[in-house]
């Protein structure tokens, strides 16, 4: 468990994450609306070079990332308005991770199983106005989170 105390914080654990993602990764990004999901995308995006204005994809669904401005391809992913999990095939997030890495918020909208070998992290706003941030890391994780 890490506790964020502001968004400096968030985009810095971030820039982190984001100097450790390889093709073939996947960050599950869970919490309620305000609780920094956004904020530590920016922040991955930023760890693997990216120095643009990162929107939130919440209408694109997907917005992708690419080399020279990433050091990988990201597709940054935003599944709030699938209210059909049969709509998330024609996304083509599969094709994402041949060569890159993908960062998907609200990941309940596809199968759990999908998940299994991914970076799960929660954030959640406590009642101090900070954030704390707990994971479950797959098998592709290991040796590098949590952070050390």
């Amino acid at each position: 468990m890490l506790i964020l105390e502001d968004v400096q914080a968030t985009l810095d654990v971030g820039r982190e994450l984001g100097a450790l993602l390889r093709a073939g990764d996947k960050i599950a990004l869970k919490g309620t609306l305000g609780a920094g999901k956004t904020t530590l995308a920016r922040g991955i995006l930023a760890g693997l070079g990216y120095r643009g204005e990162v929107p939130s994809p919440t209408f694109a669904i997907v917005q992708p990332y690419e080399p020279p401005e990433t050091r990988i391809p990201v597709a940054h992913v935003d599944l709030y308005r699938i209210e059909d999990p049969e709509e998330i095939p024609e996304l083509g997030l599969e094709d994402s991770l041949i060569d890159g890495a993908m960062i998907v918020e609200w990941p309940d909208r596809m199968p759990d199983s999908f998940w299994q070998d991914a970076l799960n992290i929660e954030l959640e706003i406590t009642g101090e106005g900070n954030r704390r941030l707990t994971w479950n890391a797959g098998n592709a994780w290991n040796n590098r989170w949590p952070l050390t």
